[in-house]
């Protein structure tokens, strides 16, 4: 039977699997050693991966197989074949509401949703508990963001592809998440890069920035470069550097940053756990982004093998680490000139805790922060402050 076979794939995928590895690297590397594996059957055990992951720590006393069809049942809308072999009493109900299914399992499958993120108390204000929980049996979106003269070639191109889309603002745009953009959007289809994928979330934090024509700003964390080619567009005009700890990374820089139309800049490698004079030496600028390492609990809708992988120690292991980063940046900020510090994670000790100790320790002057609840529009959860140096 070909759901028996499915199951037999997804444990010898299961039992390989390394709890310190992201699935992301992981199945590539997989499918890559297990050449014999055809698309459909990578399909199915990437797809059942995943919704097993979503149920978090919950249920922990039933087998995998178990929790595997308990998680198919949460994370599926429609006939479910698989689901129908193993367990047919569950797949008579798919088509329940989210809501009704968690109360069905929390009745008769033994399901307590604190379990599925066990982390709760240390969430930040304003987040809806229930509704956080409840986001992780729902696969986030896949964002892109429309460069300004593309817009129109974009939408079209999409409607005539017959794909499944929403436009959430004038430059933003919601996909299924495993959309080939690579298929819908080839090299050289068009002057300019037309889009970038970036989550909504992230997209959001560009209200915060408010840069001006010739500033100089520095993006310190600046990763795959996604909010520095934000702030590009907020503000053509402006003098970047960008930094990061790792060299690979902006390596990797350059090629996307040339693709988006952002040629003058500067980068760096900079480890911000320690004095970054002999790299900055004295120099002072308009604007700091500060994307701090984090634990990443606000993607991991996206991830959802952390919650299993995540130590509750860590949390204040990270917050240790942003202290320090956040230190010794604003040595290099303008007074009277803003620090962005973004976060994507849910937990106030990266978050509210933060703006307070720089507050009360640095003399920073707090402009304005929101906690961007992205459970609420299939995104990741994030945090952004703007504050001022006095």
């Amino acid at each position: 039977m070909r759901a028996e076979q499915q199951l037999r794939t997804f444990m010898r995928v299961f039992e390989k699997f390394p709890a310190d590895k992201p699935l992301a690297k992981f199945l590539p590397e997989f499918f890559k050693r297990n050449k014999q594996m055809g698309s459909n059957d990578r399909r199915s055990a990437s797809r059942l991966l995943y919704n097993y992951f979503r149920l978090g720590r919950a249920v922990a006393d039933k087998s995998v197989e178990q929790r595997l069809f308990l998680a198919e049942f949460l994370c599926t809308s429609v006939d479910n074949p698989f689901l129908h072999h193993f367990r047919p009493d569950l797949n008579e109900k798919i088509y329940l509401s989210s809501d009704e299914k968690i109360n069905y399992a929390s009745l008769n499958e033994g399901l307590a949703m604190e379990e599925v993120f066990p982390f709760t108390e240390h969430l930040s204000d304003g987040i809806d508990k229930e509704a956080f929980l409840r986001s992780f049996f729902v696969q986030p979106d896949l964002f892109i963001r429309i460069h300004p003269k593309a817009v129109s070639w974009v939408l079209k191109t999409l409607e005539e592809s017959n794909v499944d889309f929403s436009l959430i603002a004038e430059h933003t745009v919601a996909l299924p998440n495993g959309t080939n953009l690579n298929t819908l959007f080839p090299d050289n289809s068009f002057p300019v890069k037309p889009y970038e994928v970036q989550d909504l979330s992230s997209q959001k934090t560009a209200v915060y920035f408010k840069p001006n024509r010739y500033e100089h700003w520095w993006d310190a964390c600046a990763a795959s470069g996604g909010k520095s080619l934000l702030l590009f567009s907020e503000q053509p005009d402006i003098k970047l550097l960008v930094s990061d700890i790792r060299e690979s990374v902006l390596d990797n820089l350059d090629e996307r940053f040339i693709a988006a139309g952002l040629r003058t800049y500067q980068k760096k490698l900079i480890d911000l756990t320690k004095n970054a004079d002999p790299e900055i030496h004295h120099y002072e600028f308009d604007g700091i982004i500060l994307d701090a390492p984090c634990t990443g609990s606000g993607t991991w809708g996206r991830t959802p093998e952390m919650i299993s992988q995540f130590e509750e120690y860590k949390i204040r292991g990270f917050q240790n680490l942003q202290m320090t980063i956040a230190a010794n940046v604003i040595r290099y900020l303008k007074q009277g000139k803003p620090l962005i510090y973004i976060t994507c994670s849910v937990f106030r000790e990266e978050n509210e805790e933060i703006i307070i100790w720089l507050q009360k320790n640095h003399g920073m002057q707090l402009e304005g922060f929101e906690l961007i609840k992205g459970y609420e529009n299939k995104a990741d959860t994030m945090f952004v402050a703007r504050l001022i140096k006095n």
